[in-house]
């Protein structure tokens, strides 16, 4: 079994705590926290060993939170660290896991240049494999790296071009994003997103466009490809929902379904019993898939407080030489109980299990 620390356990920390604990060959060997909130409280609750960084354990023990020792001491009994803490955080904190030789998992909103390889499952496990330092690119990013990998290995890309429509901030950040207001963010072009997707995919040919929205549920990817291949024209939208239909990671949203929303698809995660409502999948209108003259369209949803949990835990196995790529994926799925749509609502998801199972 693996020990996986976990520091940071905010929005994306808590989620992949809780892969971890399920997942058969790995455990949750402690989380960090740097305040005894309602977060600390609940990872306790959990069972997860708690704790905090050296300088603001009085602060735990004023407020009567019980912690195991110091980040230090959780980085020092850890096999891999996950760090889930803020943007620019994970890079101060890249000096302790180099002091005590503990490999460290990265998430996107860290420059690339903190860890040896970006990574998505999907797209490029192998470079990850055996590595001291990997960076789990952004929500978007590894959602435009699940659809794009497989139209890619079929059919190849002449060229992407990608709207993104950003919620303003997740559901726990009042304080993000425009109350009564649209943003074009940035306003430059490309945006970010383009050159992150280069990071696991170099070759690929991409321009991207960002406009925020008050919204907290999901976002949302107008997506334009340009086909190497277009069959002399004669590729039907078929082909590619069959295709990708047969991925992982992927939920085609069917038109008889009756969601035509965001909102609709957080209630369908909801309904299906994903613990807090996640939605690990892109979440592809099948209606909108549409082929004209090489040209690929279609509308998907990424639920940015989630669909990078599972690329945490293949990340640990690759870094760990645990599996290969498509047994971790397999592992992951399963223990998470990924495979069953979350339309499935007959047949709802095992629960995410906790540090006692």
């Amino acid at each position: 079994m693996v020990g996986v620390g976990v520091n940071g356990y905010g929005t994306i920390g808590k989620r992949v705590a809780d892969a971890i604990a399920a997942q058969p060959d790995m455990t949750v060997a402690g989380v960090a926290k740097r305040s005894p909130d309602a977060g600390a409280r609940s990872a306790l609750a959990k069972g997860f060993s708690l704790h905090a960084p050296a300088d603001r354990m009085d602060r735990f023990r004023d407020a009567g939170v019980p912690t195991d020792g110091t980040v230090e001491d959780l980085i020092a009994a850890s096999d891999v660290v996950i760090d889930a803490t803020p943007g620019g955080v994970g890079e101060q904190n890249a000096p302790l896991y180099d002091a005590h030789d503990t490999p460290a998992i990265f998430q996107g909103a860290e420059d690339p240049s903190v860890a040896e390889t970006s990574f998505t499952a999907r797209a490029n496990y192998a470079d990850a494999v055996g590595a001291d330092r990997v960076r789990v690119v952004s929500c978007n990013t590894t959602g435009l790296s699940r659809l794009l990998t497989p139209i890619d290995e079929t059919w190849g890309i002449e060229r992407v071009r990608v709207t993104l429509v950003r919620r303003g901030g997740d559901p726990a950040q009042p304080d993000r994003g425009p109350i009564d207001d649209i943003l074009p963010d940035p306003i430059e072009v490309p945006s970010h997103h383009g050159p992150d997707v280069q990071t696991v995919l170099p070759e690929l040919d991409i321009d991207t466009m960002g406009v925020t929205v008050p919204a907290t549920r999901m976002h949302l990817h107008a997506v334009s490809i340009t086909l190497e291949d277009d069959l002399d024209g004669d590729l039907a939208p078929e082909a590619i929902r069959d295709r990708l239909a047969g991925q992982s990671r992927l939920f085609l949203v069917p038109g008889d379904l009756g969601v035509e929303s965001c909102g609709g698809l957080k209630e369908v995660a909801k309904d299906a019993g994903r613990p807090r409502g996640d939605v690990w999948e892109n979440c592809i209108w099948t209606d909108s898939i549409a082929v004209s003259d090489g040209e690929l369209y279609c509308f998907q949803a990424i639920h940015q407080e989630a669909d990078v949990v599972p690329e945490n835990v293949d990340a640990v196995r690759a870094v760990a030489g645990l599996a290969d790529g498509p047994r971790s994926r397999r592992l992951t799925n399963d223990a998470l109980g990924l495979e069953d749509s979350p339309a499935a609502v007959d047949h709802p998801v095992r629960d995410v299990g906790t540090a006692d199972d």
